[in-house]
């Protein structure tokens, strides 16, 4: 089974090439880089990192070129004694880095080296009365928290779980929605691209797809596409490579993908390398970090760019992945 794009995309001749090389060099050297200040700022998102980094390689068809096994023992120690994952050993758990630990394990099929059952005791916990999801402990709410959940869950199989009210979930990202067919943070908040995707996704992973009127919400997402072919957040905003996920898998999920010019976005993305460093900046010109370089990477492989490993516009992980464990056909 090849686990590449079925389709894919024409690239404009002109356009600069993917540096599948030294990406792989940049992500493989992060975990070097001890000695720069932005290395220990940005130790509550190492976890994360992981799922970035991991994920860009698969994608870029170099699924081996990080320690697997470094990288199972270290999130082994992330879990703690309630099930959820902190952002780095000793830190705090909370539902984001819960969700990138889990979905990093499963790209490796390593789900065995963790407490499972934990897992879902510890997201089941964060259900609110209205049906939302906390972040951790301290109750903050936002709809990425139910997206992190849900995907969480369903990743785990656990979906079926009687202690959720799954029905109360739906019911409050349909609160959620705008006047413009966009997703907020929360009731009545803006309309946002990326909250526009935890929500598609959530509602697409729990089969309520049809509460979005897909046609509106199409539009306002095409029209996310600026002149120079990358897309923004929102109205009136700059133009960012990680929104080429955002956007992209959201009208995806949709299928409404073909409503933007895909070889314009393709341009704007491989445009935003560093041709020095490798890795993938916000946009041209700007230094490049793991977060976007995963972000353009999978926006690349959602476009047909050749070459790529097929990404799910649900999970933002390899498609053969979710194959593998029977989730494919649920969206």
């Amino acid at each position: 089974m090849s686990v590449l794009n079925d389709e894919t995309t024409a690239v404009d001749a002109s356009a600069p090439e993917l540096l599948l090389d030294q990406h792989v060099k940049y992500i493989q050297a992060l975990d070097t880089k001890k000695n720069d200040l932005e290395y220990w700022l940005t130790e509550h998102l190492r976890v994360n990192g992981l799922y970035w980094g991991a994920t860009a390689l698969h994608i870029l068809g170099h699924p081996d070129a990080l320690d697997q096994e470094q990288i199972v023992e270290y999130l082994v120690k992330c879990q703690h004694d309630n099930g959820g994952f902190g952002g780095h050993i000793d830190h705090d758990p909370h539902i984001l880095s819960t969700l990138s630990a889990v979905q990093t394990l499963i790209t490796y099929d390593r789900l065995d080296a963790i407490q499972v059952d934990k897992v879902v005791d510890y997201i089941v916990s964060l259900q609110n009365e209205d049906g939302s999801f906390s972040g951790d402990s301290w109750g903050e709410t936002d709809t990425r928290f139910i997206f992190c959940a849900i995907n969480c869950l369903s990743l785990l199989k656990r979906l079926d779980d009687k202690r959720l009210n799954l029905q109360k979930t739906i019911a409050y990202v349909v609160r959620c929605r705008n006047f413009d067919g966009g997703f907020g943070s929360s009731p009545g908040g803006e309309s946002h691209a990326a909250q526009v995707y935890v929500c598609v996704g959530t509602l697409t992973i729990l089969g309520a797809l049809h509460h979005v009127d897909a046609d509106q919400l199409g539009w306002w997402l095409s029209e996310r596409q600026l002149k120079n072919g990358g897309l923004n957040g929102r109205p009136e905003k700059l133009e960012d490579v990680c929104y080429s996920w955002w956007v992209l898998s959201s009208l995806s999920m949709l299928k409404r993908a073909h409503w933007i010019d895909a070889p314009k976005l393709i341009r704007f993305i491989l445009e935003a390398q560093d041709t020095e460093t490798g890795g993938i900046a916000d946009r041209p010109g700007n230094m490049p970090d793991v977060f976007h370089t995963v972000f353009g990477i999978a926006g690349l492989s959602l476009l047909g760019y050749p070459g790529l490993v097929a990404v799910d516009p649900v999970y933002c992980m390899p498609r053969h992945v979710i194959q593998r464990i029977g989730l494919a056909d649920k969206h």
